[in-house]
C-alpha cells in the first residue's frame, strides 16, 4: 500500500471495519457518552485534552454536579471554576471554559453554535475539539484529529515526522478527512478516540487486536514502535523557587497569581528566588517580622516547557502590619484553603502541614 495518498482500499475498508470495531469492543459506558447536549460533550471534550479519561471522570462528575448548565458556569465565580479545576492541570482550560459559558450566554442566548467555524470562535476551542463537539452534540460530519488519532493515522498511513511539524499536520489532516464515512460519523468518530486509548497505544500496542491491522503501513513495514515519529529532544530549563509558608495564628498566607502564565488565576505560597533570605524578604515584601523554620522537602513538578523545583519555606508570623493585607494576599485556614484554587503542588504543601500538624 503507497504512504504518500489515502488509498481506494483504505478509504473503503477502514471506516466500516473501525465502526463494527467500537459497536462490538469499544467504550459505551463513559459518563459523557449517550448524550446529545452540547455543554455536557464540550465540558468533556475541553477536560479531555491532553488528560487521561481516568483522571477527568471525577471531576468532570463534579463539575457537572456544580455547574449543570452553561448558564450556572457563567454566572460563577472564576475562583469557583478554578477550585473545582484544581488539580486537574492547564488551568486556561478552566478560565477558557469559564470565558466561553459568559460568551455563549452573552452573545449566543445560552444556546451552543451548531457549526464548528463558529464553535472555534469560542475561546478554548480548536479544530479538533469543534469537530468533536460538532459530531457528538449535533451529528455533524467533521474529522477530528487529537493525540491518539495522530497516532493511530500516522500508523495505518506511515506517515513520518513530528505531528507537531506543519508538514506533517497537514497530510494527517487530509488522511483525517478523506477517510471519513458518509454515514455513523459518530460510532466512526468515538471508534478512533477507543482505537488510540485502548489498542494502538503508544507503548505496547495490541496489534493483533486492531480492526485496520490488514491495512497498517507500520505494522506491514515492522515500524509500529518508530511511528508516529517523536518530538525532538530537547533538554529542558531547569528553574528553582521558594515558596514562603507563612503561618499566623492557625492560619497560612495565600497570595493570588496574575491571570496569565504558570497558575494563572490560582492561589499560591508567595514566591521567592530559591536562595533568598526569608525573614529579608517577608520585611522586604510585607514588612512583617518572621521566624523561619525547617524547610520541607523539595518538590520537583513539571511543566511543558521547563521543570520547577519548589522550596517550601515554613516561617512562623511575629508582626504582621495591617498594610501587608491589601496586597493581594489571603489569610486563610489549611483547611479552607483546600477548598480554594490551588495548583498540585501548593495544595501537597498543605496536606503536608495538616499531616504533620505544623500549622502555628
Amino acid at each position: 500500500m503507497a504512504a504518500d495518498a489515502v488509498t481506494d482500499r483504505a478509504v473503503a475498508a477502514f471506516a466500516p471495519a473501525l465502526i463494527a470495531w467500537q459497536q462490538r469492543h469499544g467504550r459505551h459506558d463513559l459518563p459523557w457518552q449517550n448524550t446529545r447536549d452540547p455543554y455536557a460533550v464540550w465540558l468533556s471534550e475541553i477536560m479531555l485534552q491532553q488528560t487521561q479519561v481516568a483522571t477527568v471522570m471525577p471531576y468532570y462528575q463534579r463539575f457537572l454536579e456544580r455547574f449543570p448548565t452553561v448558564a450556572a458556569l457563567a454566572a460563577a465565580a472564576e475562583d469557583d471554576v478554578l477550585a473545582l479545576w484544581s488539580g486537574l492541570g492547564y488551568y486556561s482550560r478552566g478560565r477558557n471554559l469559564h470565558r466561553a459559558a459568559g460568551i455563549i450566554v452573552a452573545e449566543h442566548g445560552g444556546r451552543f453554535p451548531a457549526t464548528p467555524e463558529a464553535l472555534m470562535a469560542l475561546p478554548g476551542i480548536g479544530r479538533s475539539t469543534a469537530a468533536a463537539i460538532y459530531v457528538f452534540a449535533f451529528g455533524g460530519r467533521a474529522a477530528i484529529l487529537d493525540g491518539n488519532v495522530k497516532r493511530v493515522l500516522a500508523r495505518l498511513r506511515g506517515i513520518e515526522g513530528y505531528p507537531g511539524e506543519t508538514a506533517v499536520a497537514a497530510r494527517l489532516w487530509r488522511d483525517a478527512e478523506a477517510l471519513l464515512p458518509e454515514k455513523k460519523i459518530v460510532a466512526y468518530t468515538q471508534g478512533l478516540m477507543d482505537l488510540g486509548a485502548t489498542v494502538c497505544t503508544r507503548c505496547r500496542p495490541r496489534c493483533s487486536e486492531c480492526p485496520a491491522r490488514v491495512l497498517c503501513v507500520a505494522l506491514a513495514s515492522d515500524r509500529v514502535s518508530e511511528l508516529p515519529t517523536p518530538k525532538p529532544r530537547k533538554a529542558l530549563p531547569q528553574r528553582r523557587t521558594m515558596m514562603l509558608v507563612l503561618q499566623r495564628a492557625g492560619e497560612i498566607l495565600l497570595e493570588k497569581r496574575p491571570t496569565t502564565g504558570i497558575w494563572g488565576g490560582l492561589w499560591c505560597f508567595p514566591e521567592e528566588d530559591a536562595d533568598a533570605d526569608p525573614v529579608a524578604a517577608c520585611a522586604r515584601r510585607f514588612g512583617a517580622k518572621v521566624v523561619p523554620g525547617e524547610m520541607l522537602p523539595m518538590i520537583a513538578h513539571g511543566f511543558t516547557h521547563f521543570r520547577l523545583d519548589i522550596l517550601p519555606q515554613p516561617a512562623i508570623v511575629k508582626s504582621w502590619p495591617q498594610r501587608a493585607e491589601e496586597a493581594g494576599c489571603l489569610w486563610i485556614s489549611p483547611e479552607d484553603a483546600l477548598q480554594a484554587a490551588l495548583p498540585a503542588p501548593v495544595r501537597g504543601i498543605v496536606e503536608r502541614l495538616l499531616a504533620c500538624g505544623k500549622t502555628a
